[in-house]
C-alpha cells in the first residue's frame, strides 16, 4: 500500500491518461474517484498523491492540511498538482502551503510526468527508511534505559545497604564487590557505545602489525573464558598448526573474535558446544564461530550486523546488552579489508558466523623462537602437574610426556606439598581452583620450600585480566598462562628453564 501513487483528477479523461504514462514505468498506481476516496486511501498508505487543481475542493484542501500537520518527524508526504493556472495564479501560494508539493504545468509532456512521478516515489521510499531508522533507534534507546536500570538497582539498593550501622565486615566486602561488578557492567556498556561511535565516524586508526591468527583465536578465547566457564560451555579450538599471519591491529581482531564469541556464550543454552576453527583458504585466513545454541530467524540474518537490529534478536532480553556488538564487529572487519557472514538453520538450532580477513606473507621470519618438537625435551625436565579436574590433568601430563618430559600428576595442594618436599622439580603447573587449597596459596606455600627456590611456577587459569596477573606474580609465580593453554608457548617455557 506504501509504494502506490494515487491519482485524482475527475475532469475529462486526466486521471486515466496520467495513469497510462505512468503504467510504461510500472510504476502501482490508484485512481480515486473523489475526495473521500482520496481521504480513505491516503490513511491506507500511499508513496505520493498526483491531483488536478481543479480536483482541490475546500474539504479535500481541509484534510490535506491535516494529515500533513499531523506526520511524524521522518514524514514529508509528497504532493503533485497538475495546474492549468500558471504561475501567476492566486492559487499558487495556497498550494505550496501544503509544504512537499511539486506544480506540473498543463499541457504536460509524459517524460516532465514520468521524472516528476518518479523522483517523489524515490523521496518517499527513502522517507520509509528513515521511519525504520528512527523505529530502531527508539527500541535502542529503550534498551539502553533497560540496560542501564539494571546495574543502577543493585548499586542503589548496596548504597542503602551500607547506611545501616553495625554493617559486619562480611557484608561491607560483599556490597562492595556488587558495586564493583556493576560499575563495571556499566563501563562496559559505554565503552561498546563510543566504539561504535569512533568507528562509524572514521575515527578508529588502526595500529597494524604482522600476527599469527592461531594467538589472535587463544587472546580472543582468553578474554571470554569466565562467561564460558560460567556457563559451563564445551569450547573446541580447532587451529593451524604451523604459522599463519595477518596484517592488523591486535587489539581490534581480538575484539571482533571476543565479541562474536561473547555472543555465541549468552546466546547458547548452558553446557552448550561452541567450535573456533582457523582454516586457510587460498590467500584469506578464516575463522568459523558454530554454536549450538537458540539460533537466528531468518527474516534477522539480513539485518544481524545493522545498528540497533540485534536488540530483536530474542524478546526476554535475558542475556542483556545492547545489541551493537555485531555492529562493530562488522565495521573493524571492513577496516581490516575483509567480510563478515551469518547463518542459522533456524530458531532452536544454532547459528554460524564467518570471518575472512586476507593472508599476510610476512618477508622475515617474525617468530624467532624455534618451535618445539616431540621429544624435544629428552626427559630433563621434571613437571608437577596439579589440577583438580581429572581429565584435564591426564591430558596435560599425555601431551607433556609426548614431548620428553618427566610428569607428576596430583589433583589437590596437600599432595603437591607432599610431593615438592621430596622430590627436585623443574616446573609446576597450577590450577588456581583447587579444592582444599586455591593455586595461589599453593605458590606461596611452595615458595617457602628451600628446594623450590628455582622451580618454575606457571599458573593455569581461566581468567587473564591484568589484576588476575598481578595476583599471580604475587602469590610467587612465574608466569600466567590461560586456558587453552598454548602448547606451543608453555614448551618454550619449559624447555628455556632446563637451559
Amino acid at each position: 500500500m506504501e509504494s502506490r501513487i494515487l491519482i485524482f483528477a475527475p475532469i475529462g479523461k486526466d486521471a486515466r491518461l496520467v495513469d497510462q504514462v505512468l503504467q510504461r514505468t510500472k510504476m502501482e498506481t490508484f485512481i480515486c474517484k473523489s475526495d473521500l476516496d482520496v481521504e480513505a486511501e491516503m490513511r491506507l498508505g500511499a508513496a505520493a498523491l498526483i491531483v488536478s487543481d481543479e480536483a482541490l475542493s475546500a474539504y479535500l484542501l481541509k484534510f490535506l492540511n491535516q494529515f500533513l500537520n499531523s506526520q511524524p518527524t521522518w514524514s514529508d508526504f509528497p504532493i503533485l498538482i497538475l495546474s492549468k493556472s500558471g504561475i501567476g495564479s492566486p492559487n499558487t501560494s495556497s498550494f505550496f502551503q501544503l509544504g512537499n508539493v511539486t506544480l506540473l504545468e498543463r499541457p504536460l509532456q509524459g517524460l516532465t510526468l514520468i521524472s516528476a512521478a518518479m523522483s517523489a516515489f524515490r523521496g518517499r521510499q527513502r522517507q520509509y527508511a528513515m521511519r525504520e531508522v528512527d523505529r530502531r533507534k527508539d527500541e535502542f534507546l529503550a534498551m539502553l534505559a533497560h540496560e542501564l536500570r539494571n546495574p543502577l538497582a543493585p548499586i542503589s539498593a548496596a548504597s542503602d545497604l551500607l547506611n545501616f550501622p553495625n554493617l559486619d565486615p562480611a557484608r561491607i566486602k560483599r556490597t562492595s564487590e556488587i558495586i564493583s561488578r556493576q560499575v563495571k557492567h556499566m563501563t562496559g556498556l559505554i565503552d561498546d557505545l563510543l566504539d561504535v561511535s569512533r568507528v562509524s565516524r572514521g575515527l578508529v586508526t588502526l595500529k597494524e602489525e604482522a600476527l599469527d591468527a592461531r594467538h589472535i583465536a587463544t587472546s580472543a578465547i582468553e578474554q571470554v573464558r569466565p562467561l564460558l566457564d560460567a556457563r559451563r560451555h564445551q569450547l573446541t579450538l580447532q587451529t593451524s598448526l604451523v604459522p599463519v599471519y595477518i596484517k592488523g591491529d591486535q587489539k581490534r581482531l581480538i575484539q571482533i573474535l571476543s565479541n562474536v564469541l561473547n555472543n555465541a556464550a549468552k546466546y547458547t543454552q548452558e553446557g552448550g558446544e561452541i567450535t573456533l576453527s582457523l582454516n586457510i583458504e587460498d590467500d584469506a585466513i578464516v575463522f568459523t564461530i558454530r554454536d549450538n545454541g537458540i539460533g537466528i530467524e531468518p527474516q534477522t540474518i539480513s539485518r544481524i550486523f545493522d545498528m540497533f537490529a540485534q536488540a530483536e534478536r530474542t524478546s526476554d532480553r535475558t542475556q542483556g546488552g545492547l545489541g551493537i556488538g555485531l555492529a562493530l564487529v562488522q565495521n573493524l572487519v571492513q577496516l581490516h579489508g575483509g567480510t563478515v557472514t551469518a547463518s542459522s538453520d533456524g530458531l532452536g538450532l544454532g547459528s554460524v558466523f564467518t570471518i575472512t580477513l586476507p593472508r599476510f606473507y610476512p618477508t622475515a621470519l617474525i617468530d624467532t623462537e624455534p618451535a618445539f618438537t616431540l621429544e624435544s625435551a629428552k626427559g630433563n625436565i621434571k613437571v608437577l602437574v596439579v589440577d583438580d579436574n581429572e581429565d584435564a590433568a591426564s591430558m596435560l601430563g599425555m601431551f607433556l610426556e609426548l614431548a620428553g618430559c618427566s610428569v607428576k600428576i596430583v589433583h589437590s595442594g596437600k599432595a603437591a606439598l607432599d610431593i615438592a618436599k621430596n622430590e627436585t622439580l623443574d616446573a609446576c603447573l597450577l590450577d588456581i581452583g583447587l579444592p582444599d587449597m586455591d593455586g595461589m596459596q599453593l605458590a606461596r606455600n611452595l615458595r617457602l620450600l628451600p628446594a623450590m627456590a628455582d622451580t618454575m611456577l606457571v599458573a593455569i587459569t581461566g581468567y587473564g585480566h591484568d589484576i588476575d596477573r598481578q595476583k599471580s606474580s604475587a602469590a610467587g609465580f612465574d608466569h600466567h598462562m590461560v586456558k587453552p593453554v598454548d602448547m606451543d608457548a608453555l614448551m618454550r617455557l619449559l624447555t628455556k628453564q632446563t637451559n
